[in-house]
This record gives structure tokens, C-alpha cells and sequence, in this order.
């Protein structure tokens, strides 16, 4: 089976087919590989379909420009796609690419069958981006943990200070306290119920009642 062959069996246009990997081949670079091809099926005249090629490095869109006679290509890399999907209408499906700038790329009139293909190659080829950038980060992140110098271990000699003999103490004698006066009864009253409060065996509203009672006896 040629390559052509290859992507010739879900119905795509043999003529468009031919035209678009005639093109493609003298642009992919050194280890790409071509993975799908989908080609546009418009519902009146589909004269002049265009195309949407995956391969591992990138996603193409080959558009025919002057009545066929020239096709305009438009590449946008894994590095650049934020999502794909395919949403299935009354004529084919749209397939859509999010890039992770600028606004979304939107194809119509792909046939379902090669729609989902085309999706299941691009979503594969964007997840195992997606993985490899993130084992790539995270060895970047263990190389650089590795590089960092290690702070040398400083040891700092305490000067050992000649002992002063300590003065003798002196004692003071404290006066006595004079004798505290004997509380009001007004004053006891307020006193426990703060220490009822603060104990929280009666709540700030029974608190605030009692001591505005007590006061009102005065």
C-alpha cells in the first residue's frame, strides 16, 4: 500500500488526497510522519475541498486557492494547541482547534467518520505532547534542584567568659500591707456574678439583667 492508499479508506477524495500529500511532502521536516487525513465534503458542489492533515509534530490545513490551480497551507504545532474536538451536525461534523492564543480554528462539512479519526489522531498526538513537555519540566526542575550549591557548615567558637563572682544578695523587708477594707454588699454581688460570667455559667444577656438589677437597688 503507498502512502496515498493510506488515506484513502474512509472515503476521502482521491484527486484532493493526491494533490495535498504531493505538497505536504517536501514540507515535513526530519522524523515526521504523517498520521491522518480528512477532506472536506460540502453538501452542494465540493469542487474544491479542503483538507486537514495530523501528523506528530503539528496539524496542517490545506486550503485551494485560484480556482485549484494553487493551495494556500496553514501549520500550527502541538506546542501551540491548547485543545481539539468535533462536534457532529446535519452535514458532517466541525472540527475544532483551540490554540493557546488567538481564535479557535473551525473546519465544516468533514465527514463523521473522518471526523472522529481525525479527532482520536490529533487528541493522541496533543496528550503525548502534553506528557512529554511535563516529564521535560519536571527533569528541568531535578537538574536544577541538583546544581544548587549546598551552604557550607559554619561552625561559630563561643568565647568562654571568666566567671564574676555574684553579689551578695540584699534582702528587703517589705512593709505591711495595710488591711484591705471590707467590701459593700453591693460590690460582693457585682463581683460574683462577673466571676459567674467569666465562668460562663450564665450567658452575657442574664449577665448584663442581673448587674443592671443589682445597680438599680443602690
Amino acid at each position: 500500500m503507498n502512502i496515498t492508499e493510506r488515506f484513502l479508506n474512509d472515503e476521502q477524495d482521491p484527486k484532493a488526497v493526491e494533490k495535498v500529500l504531493g505538497k505536504l511532502s517536501d514540507m515535513l521536516v526530519t522524523g515526521e510522519e504523517l498520521l491522518y487525513l480528512a477532506v472536506q465534503k460540502k453538501p452542494a458542489v465540493n469542487l474544491l475541498p479542503d483538507c486537514i492533515v495530523v501528523s506528530n509534530k503539528r496539524i496542517f490545513y490545506c486550503e485551494p486557492a485560484n480556482f485549484g490551480i494553487t493551495m494556500n497551507f496553514k501549520d500550527i504545532s502541538w506546542k501551540s494547541i491548547k485543545e481539539v474536538s468535533f462536534k457532529e451536525e446535519l452535514f458532517g461534523s466541525k472540527f475544532i482547534c483551540v490554540p493557546q492564543h488567538g481564535e479557535n480554528i473551525i473546519t465544516e462539512y468533514i465527514p463523521k467518520v473522518q471526523a472522529r479519526k481525525l479527532y482520536q489522531a490529533a487528541y493522541e498526538q496533543l496528550e503525548a505532547f502534553k506528557e512529554q513537555q511535563r516529564n521535560t519540566e519536571l527533569e528541568e526542575r531535578r537538574a536544577a534542584q541538583q546544581q544548587q550549591p549546598q551552604q557550607p557548615l559554619v561552625i561559630t567558637e563561643i568565647p568562654v567568659q571568666e566567671s564574676i563572682p555574684e553579689p551578695e544578695p540584699v534582702v528587703y523587708i517589705p512593709a505591711p500591707e495595710p488591711a484591705p477594707e471590707p467590701e459593700d454588699e453591693t460590690t460582693l454581688k457585682l463581683r460574683k456574678l462577673k466571676t459567674l460570667y467569666d465562668k460562663q455559667l450564665i450567658t452575657q444577656e442574664e449577665y448584663e439583667a442581673k448587674k443592671a438589677s443589682i445597680l438599680a437597688d443602690l
